[in-house]
This record gives structure tokens, sequence and C-alpha cells, in this order.
């Protein structure tokens, strides 16, 4: 890979305060951001067909990333199988991909309430009640958008399927 392609995909992974500015700025400009969020641990079709959906709620894409620490808390000691550097490079060279951020907590509460999207985007087994950060994004006249997985892609089903064949 080119630095010139590696370093453009590598601007897209930013910190909350970098984030925060440039999200300012969108908005500022009348786009429409997206945010959604997630482990991405072993990208599948399923994936990218569900980020490339949210990307098309809106103008700008964000995907808050969960760190590794996270991911261990949530998915046990095993995960995840992809660090949070790859996970994060894989992401952003994504076409639809505008931005990732990598958080530390077992939620993106956080970066949804400084962040404030237009649209928060999460995958179909949530409901808009079960969603975190919803009641904020809609309480700011945002919408929250549950978009359908699709069925038969999982990465902890590759993960099984990898150790079964061992």
């Amino acid at each position: 890979m080119s630095n010139r392609i590696k370093e453009k995909i590598q601007a897209k992974i930013l910190t909350l305060p970098q984030l925060k500015t440039i999200v300012d700025d969108w908005k500022t400009a009348g786009e429409k951001v997206v945010f959604t969020n997630g482990v991405f641990d072993l990208l599948h079709t399923g994936h990218i067909t569900y980020l490339a959906d949210a990307a098309s709620l809106g103008t700008k894409l964000i995907i808050g990333l969960n760190s590794d620490a996270s991911v261990k808390r949530l998915k046990g000691p095993e995960r995840p199988v992809n660090d949070q550097d790859s996970r994060a490079l894989l992401l952003a060279s994504f076409l639809f991909t505008d931005a990732i951020v990598i958080f530390e907590e077992d939620t993106p509460l956080n970066l949804i309430t400084n962040l404030l999207p237009d649209v928060l985007a999460k995958g179909g087994d949530y409901t808009v009640d079960t969603i975190v950060g919803a009641k904020e994004v809609m309480a700011n006249g945002g919408d929250v958008k549950v978009i359908n997985f699709v069925d038969g892609f999982s990465s902890t089903a590759i993960i099984r399927k990898i150790r079964d064949i061992q």
C-alpha cells in the first residue's frame, strides 16, 4: 500500500476531541451525520452490508469501535481476534467510512452524547428502546434506526468454524 493511501486511511482514525471538531464543521456545512458502533472483529458480508446501509442514512458515517479492553469485557478473554488498530484500519479503508473513533467504555454513550449525531444506527438485534444513546439523540432532534442483519453471518460463528477445522 502506498504511503499516500495509507495516510489517507489512517487520517480517518480520530480521537474524540478531534472528531468533535470535525463533526461540528460537518453539521455547520449541512452534512447529515450517522453514528454506529460495534466490535467488528472478523469482518464479513453482514458487517459490510450493515455499514453500507448505515452510511446510506446520511452523508457522513462515524463508526465507534470498541477497544480491545472493552471487547474482552464484553466477549471474553479470547476476543478480540484482531487488535483495535487492525480493526480500525480495516474499517477506515471502506469508501463509505468517514471517521473511526475507538472507545474504552462498555457502551458508546459518552461518544454519542458528545457528538449528538443526526442518526444513530444499530443492528437488528436491538430495538429503539434498548439502543444506548437513543433517547439522547432523539431529544436532540435526531433519528434512531434499526438495520436488519444479513442472516448467516457472525464473527462468533466464523471463529467456531475455524476452531472446528483444527
